[in-house]
């Protein structure tokens, strides 16, 4: 899928991570007004099946942003409690979503970053080899540079900005942007394959 696309997603479910809500308290689904999504009690294998492929990471993202709580506060000890197929989902999501939108630049300075160490394995996990090389060369070099690429940033939007001046991670950038594997269709292919770890027991 094209990173454009991609951010339409990113952006939809952002939105619907904030104002959504569950309305039909005694049926399994809803409707998500913002994102024209169902939206569902729990999971099944049935409803999993029965998923479009246009609307399928956008649907299982949104399940698993429901289990964090609104504020996000604990979400690395909630999301590093779930099993290792959910996990992967939502960290890949989430890398996407960073890079997509401000490089990995911005991907580290987010708490998006605190799941830097875990990607590689996560993206290995649904197949995306090329992937898992990326992130693990972008997090050495951030990691060994990180005086360098940090130094501007002061809690301020001009430090931020600045901080993307002669940074190295830059370079990057581009080659995530290329899309060499099909990072979507290979994650909704995992998620076929492995059902019952993303079904509400």
């Amino acid at each position: 899928m094209k990173s454009k696309t991609f951010n339409d997603l990113i952006i939809m479910s952002l939105i619907g991570s904030v104002f959504s809500f569950l309305s039909c308290l005694n049926k399994n689904s809803s409707e998500d007004k913002y994102l024209n999504i169902p939206v569902y009690k729990y999971l099944t294998v049935e409803i999993i099946d029965s998923l479009p492929d246009e609307n399928f990471l956008l649907i299982i993202n949104n399940q698993l942003q429901r289990k964090l709580p609104e504020d996000y506060k604990k979400e690395f000890e909630i999301v590093m409690s779930w099993n290792k197929s959910q996990q992967a989902i939502y960290m890949i999501w989430w890398l996407e979503a960073e890079v997509n939108n401000g490089g990995f630049n911005q991907f580290y300075e987010n708490s998006s970053g605190q799941y830097a160490e875990y990607l590689p394995d996560a993206l290995r996990l649904i197949g995306a080899v090329k992937f898992a090389d990326l992130v693990e060369r972008a997090n050495k070099v951030y990691l060994e540079n990180y005086e360098q690429i940090t130094k501007e940033i002061d809690g301020t939007l001009e430090g931020f900005s600045k901080s993307y001046e002669d940074n190295p991670l830059n370079e990057f950038d581009a080659e995530f942007y290329k899309y060499e594997e099909p990072l979507y269709d290979l994650q909704v292919k995992y998620i076929k394959a492995h059902k019952q770890d993303f079904i509400d027991k």
